[in-house]
């Protein structure tokens, strides 16, 4: 469990470079973003990084922030997320769920080196409340698992700055709930969700 005094909120969806700079003009808030090392940026020179890689260097970055929200517009379970809602789009083929496998192991293995903790919360970004297209990894299964720890924004506001606002807004209203279960929980109920039920998950919010 994180035990920084900042709140660490990992943002998905519709994101901006506009709508991260009106964020961060807010006196309590931060942004955090990727930084490696002079060692980690030769070695991912040479390969792809891994879908967990980037989210992780910015929870690692968001660790050094003081202010009382910081914005990771990155996660680190992006490619298990990518992976998972790949498998229920009707093109995909008989090697997806090997493919979601193989991220989540991977992702797990980085998560028991101790590589990365998951943020505090969630913030999915929509063009309006609750307007989300098809299987949503962070609004469906991880709903599911911690409903206070998911959220939704609607950002449906013609500019940078009022959608900044209703974010604000969305922050100061996050509740409290129970942690995060380790992540091979996490995982395994990931598995077993069933994404037609992904309404009733985020009615029930």
């Amino acid at each position: 469990m994180r035990r920084e005094s900042a709140t660490v909120v990992s943002l998905t969806g519709e994101i901006t470079g506009s709508l991260l700079a009106a964020l961060g003009r807010s006196g309590n808030v931060s942004i955090a973003r990727p930084r490696a090392s002079p060692g980690e940026q030769e070695e991912a020179s040479g390969r792809p990084l891994s879908g967990w890689e980037p989210g992780a260097r910015a929870m690692r970055e968001a660790a050094r922030r003081r202010s009382m929200f910081v914005i990771v517009p990155d996660d680190p379970l992006a490619g298990v997320a990518t992976a998972w809602s790949t498998m229920w789009e009707p093109a995909a083929g008989p090697g997806a769920p090997q493919a979601f496998e193989a991220r989540a192991a991977e992702t797990l293995a980085a998560w028991h080196d101790k590589q990365f903790e998951l943020p505090d919360y969630y913030i999915v970004t929509a063009p309006a409340q609750r307007e989300v297209a098809g299987p949503d990894f962070y609004l469906g299964p991880l709903h599911a698992v911690r409903p206070r720890r998911v959220a939704v924004a609607g950002v449906a506001a013609a500019d940078a700055a009022a959608q900044a606002a209703l974010l604000l807004d969305t922050l100061r209203s996050l509740e409290h709930g129970p942690w995060w279960p380790p992540l091979d929980e996490l995982l395994d109920a990931v598995r077993h969700f069933y994404a037609g039920a992904l309404a009733e998950s985020v009615a029930a919010e």
